[in-house]
């Protein structure tokens, strides 16, 4: 039996002495796309980044593929948050995907023609190989994201860690950001993936991990997507009911 992709023991982290997360516990089975859903504040994207070692935990143990995360880091790949990154940077959109392998290349190494053929692939997969020469600066937040998941497929990896892919992106980005992440999975490889839509949860997602400072619920969405869970979740900040089938209906926001 394989090991889990993510596995998350007892993780609690402060900022300035105030939780943001408590004794968080989960794993992820490989070849799911799982969905963190939450209030904002929740501690979504700092569960990220204390998996990545981003932010020092108080507590808790973090293991990739059964690992330390210093023996996965190559199997592991981190999308930020488009507002984390300064687009101004003068690098073109080829410059950002082609980073995706310079983990293989070591310190001193040149990419090679594989290299930069995996990145023109990841390019040509995402639709922007047409803007391949462009500065990021010009791109629009669509396109932005399109690179920045170019640079993540260019880089292999087996386990994705995205951080709110589908803000201030189109639709047509967004159908595509989900057809690709299913591609992935079907593949084998495996995601985490912070979103605010309720709405598009249960149609995107395999899991669902109810995320409040603690984990509420997290399995398969069409179980962990209820009024109950929704309802504890969030601190009745949703109008949430039961849909004929069970499952919730959201509201309002």
């Amino acid at each position: 039996m394989s090991a889990p992709a993510l596995e998350i023991r007892g993780l609690s982290v402060r900022y300035d002495q105030a939780p943001v997360l408590t004794d968080v516990t989960f794993t992820l089975a490989p070849g799911r796309i799982t969905g963190i859903l939450g209030p904002n504040g929740a501690g979504k994207s700092t569960l990220l980044k204390a998996a990545l070692g981003l932010l020092k935990p108080d507590a808790g143990e973090i293991r990739f593929f059964g690992e330390p995360r210093a023996r996965a880091r190559g199997r592991v790949v981190y999308v930020p948050q488009r507002s984390a990154v300064d687009w101004d940077f003068p690098v073109t959109v080829a410059d950002v995907v082609l980073m995706g392998r310079y983990g293989r290349l070591g310190l001193l190494g040149r990419p090679s023609r594989e290299d930069r053929e995996a990145a023109q692939a990841a390019m040509a997969q995402l639709g922007i190989l047409e803007l391949a020469s462009r500065q990021i600066s010009e791109l629009s937040g669509g396109q932005q994201q399109r690179t920045f998941l170019a640079r993540a497929l260019a880089q292999g990896g087996e386990l994705i860690l995205m951080d709110e892919p589908f803000v201030g992106v189109d639709a047509r980005t967004e159908e595509a950001i989900v057809a690709l992440l299913h591609q992935l999975r079907d593949a084998g490889r495996t995601a985490l993936i912070v979103n605010h839509d309720l709405q598009t949860a249960r149609r995107y997602f395999d899991d669902l991990l109810l995320l409040n400072r603690r984990v509420f619920a997290h399995g398969p969405s069409a179980e962990v997507f209820t009024p109950e869970a929704l309802s504890a979740c969030y601190g009745g900040r949703l109008a949430v009911l039961s849909g004929e089938d069970g499952a919730a209906v959201v509201l309002a926001p």
